[in-house]
């Protein structure tokens, strides 16, 4: 009997890296598939695009176009834009393909798509966009193919309170009309909404599970998926650098970054003492990227600014890494960059040298440390795996690992959970607070996570 219009079957389904028994999608249904870091969701997306051939079983379904929006997506645009940059041969900057073109709009964004609040932004090369400003981008890049399919890999990340909302209102209106069958790949039980008619559970490759969400979600085996446990963890490693840093680590006095005389923010005033952790909050856009950036040293206004560094103003002869030897960093922009070859491990090590890629000789108490870090962030027997056959937030954690190695004087973590899952997310909470109990490293961190509104910030900044 054929299968029903746009609906999907897979029946004994085996590839090299994941396994499904049963699994039949109908029409009407709203999806999530729920799964941890590494569970194997990004094979699913690669069966069901037909990117991974089977090895046995079937697949069959009745759609003629598959949309997929991913954080692996919108790294691989990113990368092609990178390739095609004519900076070098033109006069000014090659700002790459604006949001306009990859849209291919007339004109203003279409009514249904204005939530989005893209318009601003057509004119922007995609290079120039923040995180959230991506992803939003491709969704509507996406929207606008008119699959009859979409798969949706962790939407909702990256994305402020607000965004994440009149996402959910969008994405509830076209299950309503019915005019696109919508197929979620999550890691958070946060981000599954009463419309979501029916959960799968992925682990270890491995399709456990499928049915109406009520069931699922009340079955305590599939909760326990996702619960982290703090006692699991190894003993956490002393520091093997002791760096007394001047104080105050920052002092940023009428803080402006502006381009094209449109200003991001301006008029900031922010000082961090040793031991004031600070947290950063505000809308997709708001500048909260931009401001880590100028700090770091990678927003070259940086010198237009009066800007203290651990005791040091920007532009007085300084190298950037002089400064970034007390900092750690994990943030959208440096996942972005790491487009390297290299191992978990090798990245890891990549902390100690603050370099994007490993080039210099380590020592074995390094390389000690940080296998310890990379067990700490739930990694142990993937340290050779090469990062870019990571999971997106196996990279992440992997990048965490980086940056803590050292135990910097200052961590600066710009959105660190995006990708995780619940585990990871309390993974990293439980870092943090173990951080603010010791005298090494101070903290400042932006997010959009209530969760991660710590009593160990003592210090908040919000952008508007």
């Amino acid at each position: 009997m054929p299968l029903p219009t746009q609906s999907l079957l897979a029946s004994h389904v085996i590839t090299p890296n994941l396994v499904i028994s049963q699994w039949l999608v109908k029409p009407g249904e709203c999806w999530a598939v729920i799964g941890r870091n590494g569970a194997g969701k990004h094979y699913l997306t690669q069966v069901l695009t037909g990117k991974t051939p089977l090895q046995t079983g079937t697949l069959s379904h009745g759609f003629t176009k598959i949309g997929l929006l991913s954080f692996e997506m919108q790294q691989l645009f990113f990368e092609q834009e990178i390739r095609n940059d004519d900076s070098e041969f033109m006069e000014g900057t090659d700002i790459g393909t604006t949001v306009q073109e990859l849209l291919q709009l007339p004109a203003a964004m279409p009514p249904e798509l204005a939530f989005l609040g893209l318009d601003p932004l057509l004119r922007r090369g995609y290079r120039q966009l923040s995180s959230g400003e991506a992803r939003k981008t491709l969704l509507a890049w996406q929207w606008l193919q008119q699959p009859d399919l979409l798969i949706l890999d962790e939407p909702f990340d990256s994305l402020d309170s607000e965004a994440r909302q009149n996402l959910a209102n969008f994405f509830c209106d076209a299950i309503t009309r019915q005019s696109t069958t919508l197929l979620f790949l999550l890691n958070t039980l946060e981000d599954i909404f009463p419309w979501h008619s029916h959960i799968a559970v992925l682990d270890h490759g491995e399709l456990l599970v499928a049915g109406p969400a009520a069931c699922i979600l009340d079955d305590p085996a599939v909760r326990a998926l996702l619960e982290f446990d703090a006692t699991l963890l190894p003993a956490w490693p002393e520091p093997l650098l002791h760096v007394q840093p001047a104080d105050p680590l920052v002092r940023l006095r009428n803080g402006t970054v502006q381009y094209e005389q449109v200003p991001v923010f301006q008029g900031i005033e922010l000082e961090i003492r040793r031991g004031s952790h600070t947290l950063i909050t505000g809308r997709n856009g708001s500048g909260k990227s931009t401001l880590l950036s100028l700090l770091t040293g990678d927003n070259p206004q940086c010198y237009g600014n009066d800007l203290l560094l651990f005791g040091i103003k920007r532009g007085s002869g300084e190298t950037i890494w002089e400064l970034k030897q007390q900092m750690g960093i994990v943030s959208p922009a440096l996942h972005r960059d790491h487009r390297v070859a290299g191992s978990a491990l090798e990245i890891a090590l990549s902390g100690f040298f603050d370099t994007i890629g490993l080039y210099d000789p380590v020592q074995p108490s390094q390389i000690r440390h940080a296998r310890t870090w990379l067990a700490l962030t739930g990694l142990s027997g993937r340290e050779e795996v090469p990062f870019k056959q990571l999971s997106y937030g196996e990279q992440r954690l992997v990048l965490l690992a980086r940056a803590l190695v050292k135990q910097p004087v200052l961590l600066i973590l710009d959105e660190p959970t995006q990708g995780l899952d619940d585990i990871n997310r309390s993974r990293v909470r439980h870092f943090l607070e173990h951080l603010a109990s010791q005298t090494t490293t101070t903290v400042l961190m932006a997010s959009h996570r209530e969760d991660e509104f710590l009593s160990l910030f003592t210090q908040h900044l919000h952008l508007y």
